[in-house]
C-alpha cells in the first residue's frame, strides 16, 4: 500500500515504524514544524521526521494545512493510495480527504465515541475511567466524527499515569494500525457509525491544573496529579510558592492510624482542619494533607525553580509544618 503518513509524537512514531516495517510504501511523512526546546531553545524535529530522515522518507511541514492549496498539490501529486494519521493535531480539510483511493484513517486513543478531540488519554486518567482503549476510524470532515474500523479495550491501573498509559496506548494502536490497513487492502474493513452519544477531550489548559482542595475530593486530587504526569503537573501553593505534585496515593484516617499508630491522638484534629491542610511531615514517613473523603500521601513533588524529587529528599531540604495550608 502506498501511504503518506501525518503525525508528530512519539505516540504516532511507533505507528509509522511498524507500518514502515509491515513492508508499506511511506511516499512522505507530514508533521509540525521543528520547535525550539530546551534552554537554548534550539529547534528540535518531532520523532515522527527523525524516524523518517533515518530511512530517507520525503518530510512535509507546513504551519497550517487549511487553506494551503500548496499543500493539498503536493499531496495530489504524490498520489497515496491511503492516508494514516496518529496524533498530527489537525483536522484535515475535504479537498484532503478527497484525494486517496482508500480514504484516510485516524488512530484515536479512546474508544468512541467516548473522548472525542485533542486529549483522550488524559481524560480518561483524570476523571478516574479503569477502561479506554483504541479505535481506528475512517476520517470524516468533523472531529474523530468518522466511521469505525477496530478496536481495543485496555485496562488502565488504579495508579496509573498518563505517560504510563500513554506509551502503552502507543504500542496497541501501532498494532491495531498495521492491522487496519491490511483489512483495507484486501477489502474487509468494517464501518460501524459511531452515533450521536459522544462526549469530548478538550485541549488541556494550565488553569485546571490547580488543585481544588475545597471542592475535590481526594481522589479526584489523585486522579488530576496522575493524569497531568509528566505534561504540566498538577499544582498548589505553599508559603507563596508554586509547588507541582507529581506522584500522589490516598489514604483513609483509618488506614493513616494502621500505618502510624502513634497518630491516634491527633484524629481529632484531621477531622475538623480544611482540606490542603498539612497534618503530618517527616522526612522518613513523608507528607500529608487533608483531603475531602481521604488524606493525600505526596510521593513525588517539584519545588518552585526545582527538579522534581521523592518527596523524602524534598522535605530533607524543605521546611513544611504541620498545619500549613496548600493553596
Amino acid at each position: 500500500m502506498k501511504i503518506v503518513f501525518m503525525g508528530t509524537p512519539d505516540f504516532a512514531e511507533k505507528s509509522l515504524e511498524a507500518v514502515y516495517n509491515a513492508g508499506h510504501e511511506i511516499l512522505a511523512v507530514v508533521t509540525n514544524p521543528d520547535r525550539p526546546k530546551g534552554r537554548g531553545m534550539k529547534l528540535v524535529p518531532s520523532p515522527v521526521k527523525e524516524f523518517a530522515m533515518k530511512k530517507g522518507i520525503k518530510v512535509l511541514q507546513p504551519e497550517k494545512i487549511k487553506k494551503n492549496e500548496d499543500f493539498i498539490e503536493e499531496i495530489r501529486k504524490i498520489a497515496p493510495e491511503l492516508i494514516c494519521v496518529v496524533a498530527y493535531g489537525k483536522i484535515l480539510p475535504k479537498e484532503l480527504l478527497e484525494i486517496p483511493k482508500y480514504g484516510c484513517i485516524n488512530v484515536h486513543g479512546s474508544l468512541l465515541p467516548k473522548y472525542r478531540g485533542a486529549a483522550p488519554i488524559q481524560w480518561a486518567v483524570i476523571n478516574g475511567d479503569n477502561i479506554t482503549g483504541i479505535t481506528t476510524m475512517y476520517m470524516a470532515e468533523g472531529m474523530d466524527s468518522g466511521d469505525m474500523i477496530l478496536k481495543e479495550k485496555v485496562e488502565i491501573g488504579d495508579d496509573e499515569t498518563t505517560g504510563e498509559l500513554w506509551d502503552r496506548l502507543a504500542d496497541v494502536g501501532a498494532r491495531l494500525l498495521v492491522e487496519t490497513v491490511k483489512l483495507i487492502e484486501e477489502g474487509k474493513a468494517p464501518r460501524e457509525k459511531q452515533g450521536d452519544n459522544f462526549t469530548l477531550a478538550p485541549m488541556l489548559n494550565k488553569d485546571m491544573a490547580k488543585i481544588d482542595w475545597e471542592n475535590k475530593d481526594a481522589e479526584e486530587i489523585k486522579n488530576l496529579i496522575r493524569g497531568l504526569n509528566p505534561i504540566m503537573g498538577a499544582y498548589s501553593f505553599f508559603n507563596g510558592k508554586k509547588v507541582k505534585f507529581w506522584k500522589a496515593e490516598v489514604l483513609s484516617i483509618s488506614e493513616m492510624e494502621k500505618e502510624f499508630p502513634e497518630i491516634t491522638e491527633y484524629k481529632s484534629r484531621m477531622e475538623k482542619v480544611q482540606s490542603g491542610t498539612v497534618l503530618f511531615s517527616d522526612s522518613k514517613k513523608g507528607l500529608y494533607i487533608k483531603a475531602n473523603n481521604g488524606i493525600i500521601s505526596v510521593l513525588e513533588i517539584q519545588g518552585e525553580n526545582a527538579r522534581k524529587m521523592e518527596i523524602k529528599d524534598f522535605l530533607r531540604g524543605n521546611q513544611v509544618e504541620a498545619g500549613v495550608i496548600f493553596e
